[in-house]
């Protein structure tokens, strides 16, 4: 048992990291495919991604713990291949780190509560934000609206 008391988002989640059996069985639930992109960094390859194209109302959440990441409402079609939002679910619910791997610098999006690989956010998007949060398809899981 923690002595510290759980982490609760602005929105009301519990942003507390799964103890080391709990993200064991997390992750011993997930794809090769997923595991590569969540844990070790990877990007899957551009058009390629299940969610890249509308699923409907609903909620975009971590593949791995399941904190609820983006809003159905918020994504838009960028051209880059990607799944792109304008704004995270909650800010508290998403990391960002320097990323300065390939010879570019850009910021890598994770998972608040499980640190899992989400992404990048770049300064390109349309309105209101101007940001463009892509995300790799792997990385996350859609829970319709009505579910």
């Amino acid at each position: 048992m923690s002595d510290h008391a759980p982490r609760i988002s602005a929105s009301g989640h519990d942003l507390t990291p799964p103890d080391p059996p709990t993200r064991e069985r997390l992750i011993a639930a997930l794809s090769p495919e997923e595991r590569r992109i969540l844990l070790d960094h990877g990007t899957e390859r551009a058009f390629c991604g299940g969610l890249l194209h509308g699923q409907g109302p609903g909620t975009y959440h971590c593949r791995l713990c399941h904190l609820p990441l983006f809003r159905a409402e918020d994504k838009f079609d960028s051209g880059t291949g990607w799944p792109s939002f304008t704004r995270p679910f909650d800010p508290e619910h998403i990391a960002e780190y320097r990323d300065t791997s390939y010879g570019m610098v850009r910021i890598e999006i994770r998972c608040a509560r499980c640190d899992g690989h989400l992404g990048h956010v770049f300064p390109d998007g349309p309105p209101p934000t101007g940001l463009r949060y892509c995300l790799n398809s792997a990385a996350m899981a859609f829970v319709p609206a009505d579910g």
